[in-house]
């Protein structure tokens, strides 16, 4: 996997986050640096953590699906990737709370990287630094968390839905490249 692919992985997987702190941004009248902070390291660090978790889980059964492990990071990618567009495109919205506290912060982290622990397990069967890959996603995601609080609090909800279609089609992508790769490379 290229440092490319690694980039357009960790800011697929962002895009949840990102939309989330949009969502946020909306609810925040003026945010201030401890908020971008807080919405940064909560959802980059939970990215990262959660990274790490699904490749050392799917680590230890790398060598029993070897043969077919392209297709189960095809599916999972594509799947998760899907399921970020379909709840994009929902027309179900959900009240934000304008908290920052440590329960409603712990909360929205972990839903929002699920996905992550999804990809650490895709990318157990692949050649990669997990440290390195971990970190970028967990960096990615405070600095677009970051921006997404500040568009959110500027724009409103206008580009969240963008945002999650953009994040699933960039995991779609990635799992098709991944299966590609392994089937005609």
């Amino acid at each position: 996997m290229t440092l490319f692919d690694l980039f357009l992985l960790a800011t697929g997987v962002a895009m949840d986050a990102c939309a989330v702190a949009m969502a946020k941004g909306t609810t925040t009248r003026r945010p201030s640096l401890g908020n971008y902070m807080c919405v940064g390291l909560w959802f980059g660090g939970f990215q990262a953590l959660m990274t790490l978790a699904g490749y050392f889980a799917g680590f230890n059964f790398t060598h029993i699906v070897e043969s077919f492990d392209h297709w189960i990071s095809f599916f999972l990618l594509g799947l998760l990737g899907v399921g970020m567009i379909r709840e994009a495109m929902s027309k179900d919205e959900e009240a934000m709370d304008a908290s920052f506290a440590a329960k409603n912060m712990l909360i929205m982290a972990i839903a929002t990287s699920i996905d992550a622990l999804a990809v650490g397990v895709s990318l157990s069967f692949e050649e990669v630094n997990i440290w390195f890959a971990a970190l970028l996603i967990g960096l990615i995601t405070l600095l677009l968390s970051a921006v997404g609080l500040k568009v959110g609090n500027i724009f409103g909800n206008r580009y969240k839905t963008i945002a999650g279609i953009l994040g699933g089609v960039m995991l779609i992508c990635i799992g098709t490249k991944i299966l590609i790769t392994h089937l005609f490379l």
